[in-house]
């Protein structure tokens, strides 16, 4: 009866220091991807802008057909902007229409998040020849 008594049960298990060097291996791996990945959110992200100017463009050409011009004026339009991050919504483009006249349109959508932190602030822009062109890259 003694003998049970003095045996101790011992577990397989990793050391605290085995643990360590796998997750400091995992973090070096993820700060090896995660700069790559920046780039893969940016263009993501530039699709919402792409599709609201794409979008604007046709309430435009809708617009000049009915009344022979552009127009400056999102109501006149019909056009609503989506509620962006800095006020609580989902959107990262604000919309702004730069140019409206008789003949011509120049619509803008300006990133409010500087996705790579790099100081450039993604920039998008659409014309009435349906022209869409990213003037700054992020």
């Amino acid at each position: 009866m003694k003998n049970k008594i003095n045996k101790k049960a011992y577990l397989d298990a990793y050391s605290l220091t085995e643990i360590l060097i796998v997750l400091a291996i995992i973090g070096i791996l993820l700060m090896m991807v995660l700069p790559n990945q920046t780039s893969v959110v940016a263009q993501a992200r530039s699709i919402e802008a792409q599709k609201m100017l794409n979008h604007l463009y046709g309430l435009e050409k809708s617009y000049n057909f009915r009344f022979s011009k552009y127009s400056s004026s999102f109501e006149e339009l019909g056009f609503e902007q989506e509620t962006t991050i800095d006020q609580g919504g989902q959107a990262v483009y604000k919309i702004e229409i730069i140019d409206a006249s008789v003949n011509t349109f120049k619509a803008r959508a300006i990133s409010i998040k500087d996705f790579d932190d790099d100081g450039n602030y993604n920039t998008w822009e659409i014309d009435h020849r349906k022209i869409l062109l990213e003037t700054v890259k992020d």
